[in-house]
């Protein structure tokens, strides 16, 4: 059962909502898989909270992947203050959410990541975030383009101008800086989104159930579309580089990575985002007019897959 809540949210509600989500999702991938199942690693914070991490294993499609659940509480840090621009303040926080990265075994089918997130201090401040991107070892154009129109579709159920601005966001977010490529196609982004006259709280919250809502369909989709498609040992190798350039983004530039090992947070959750293998050569260059070529060229921000 889909839920979209339309009463004021408070974090209980949230709360719910995520279970619900991380629940509905694993039944899913399940589902589509065809082989493996979640085992599900129920752990508690000692400054406060807990969570499930469900981490799946060598399933048919699927070689290693979670689908996280959070929600933790205690004193705000100084560095969170200082972010929330509340400094000299103390606050206590909460923070709720469902965290997925999914790491296939073909090549051929892509690798995904989807967060949404809830965190409120004491103090009354209060923000969403979220977003979903995907990570094509090869670049199709017409699975972007299909990806982006769906995300671009949910967006447009809820702000027109939700889209551009995300996807923008989300360009500049997942940009492997020390390689100056992107680290896939993009998708959405978005973080502190605070209520607001011209969005309310329970609006914001029906985006972000949209987007969660969102997931399962999409990667259901491709798993279900390009899990038969032929490769060899080439396209192997190749997605453990790829692999290899996941790996460095997240644990140089991802967000979420610092700062749940900033705040104590679950070392083995955590790190959850890494692949089950990857692999490092040194400047390797592909072969001119190759599908790893082309991959290459398309790696870049501003991409306007609706339009190509």
């Amino acid at each position: 059962m889909t839920m979209i809540s339309t009463v004021a949210p408070d974090k209980q509600t949230i709360t719910a909502f995520f279970t619900d989500l991380q629940d509905r999702i694993c039944e899913a991938l399940e589902a589509a898989d065809g082989g493996g199942r979640f085992h599900e690693d129920r752990w508690e914070r000692t400054e406060g909270g807990g969570g499930r991490t469900r981490i799946f294993q060598q399933g048919n499609v699927i070689e290693k992947g979670g689908v996280l659940f959070s929600a933790v509480h205690g004193p705000a840090s100084e560095s969170v203050m200082k972010q929330m621009k509340e400094e000299g303040q103390t606050a206590e926080f909460y923070a709720t959410g469902v965290s997925i990265v999914l790491h296939p075994r073909s090549p051929m089918v892509p690798i995904i990541h989807m967060n949404v997130r809830y965190f409120e201090l004491s103090t009354g401040d209060c923000w969403f975030g979220g977003g979903i991107d995907l990570t094509p070892h090869y670049v199709v154009e017409d699975d972007a383009r299909w990806f982006h129109r769906y995300l671009k579709d949910a967006c447009d159920r809820h702000d027109s101008t939700y889209y551009d601005t995300y996807k923008t966001w989300a360009d500049d977010y997942f940009f492997v800086r020390h390689r100056n490529e992107t680290r896939g196609i993009g998708g959405i982004f978005f973080d502190y989104l605070r209520p607001s006259e011209a969005h309310s709280k329970e609006a914001l919250f029906q985006f972000v159930q949209e987007v969660g809502n969102s997931f399962a369909p999409i990667y259901t989709h491709f798993m279900r579309q390009n899990q038969a498609l032929p490769y060899g040992e080439r396209e192997k190798q190749w997605q453990l580089l790829r692999r290899g350039r996941y790996v460095e983004f997240n644990l140089v530039w991802d967000r979420g990575t610092k700062f749940g090992l900033e705040t104590n947070g679950r070392t083995e959750s955590i790190l959850m985002s890494m692949p089950p293998q990857a692999d490092w050569t040194y400047n390797y260059q592909p072969e001119p007019g190759s599908q790893e070529a082309h991959t290459l060229n398309l790696l870049k921000k501003g991409v306007d897959w609706l339009g190509k």
